[in-house]
């Protein structure tokens, strides 16, 4: 019944469509679409996956975008979240970290399961890697309780500044690979071993 009423709707002076419908209500749906999805990209979903030593390991993040803003040290973005300084290291929700298998991040084991990585950034020149047990909440819900460990990320510069937090796994052979982020003016990695 409803189909019938939009399609004969046709109000006086305006030109309608095949269908029946006006021709400016496409019009103002593509406006709509168009105008939210900068909304929806401001850190779009991301994804990153390496096997190491046959085990698949996975980060599944939001990538936000720097925007020309101070993002780390006091009085950034981060200090703002009231998880600071362990910060989700992504956006929107908290940041999935994903093994088939148990291995050794940075010197902690960490078994085959569902963990949430945040990153300890106090010293923003210095970042703890954080591997949170607890998983599917909200990137601003953090405790400390239930941390399966932390451990120390060397840390360095990148050749130019990253605008969007990327994530990569590298295999480098022999059950070995490495967890790197990069965003702003900071490149932290971590080495990943399978045991």
């Amino acid at each position: 019944m409803r189909n019938e009423v939009v399609q004969g709707f046709s109000p006086a002076g305006r030109a309608t469509g095949s269908t029946g419908r006006p021709k400016g209500l496409h019009y103002v749906l593509a406006m709509m679409l168009a105008c939210a999805s900068p909304l929806f990209a401001q850190s779009p979903p991301a994804r990153a996956t390496a096997t190491i030593g046959g085990k698949t390991v996975t980060v599944q993040y939001s990538a936000p975008s720097v925007r020309g803003r101070k993002i780390f040290g006091d009085r950034g973005l981060l200090s703002r979240d009231p998880t600071y300084p362990a910060w989700r290291a992504g956006a929107n929700a908290a940041t999935l970290f994903k093994t088939e298998g148990a291995i050794d991040v940075g010197g902690l084991t960490v078994p085959a399961g569902n963990y949430t990585l945040y990153v300890w950034v106090k010293d923003p020149e210095q970042w703890d890697l954080i591997i949170s047990k607890q998983t599917g909440q909200w990137g601003l819900t953090y405790s400390a309780s239930a941390d399966l460990g932390r451990v120390k990320m060397t840390m360095s510069r990148p050749p130019a500044p990253v605008e969007a937090l990327k994530y990569t796994l590298t295999d480098k052979g022999g059950g070995a690979g490495e967890l790197r982020i990069e965003w702003e003016q900071h490149v932290a990695t971590v080495p990943i071993h399978v045991k």
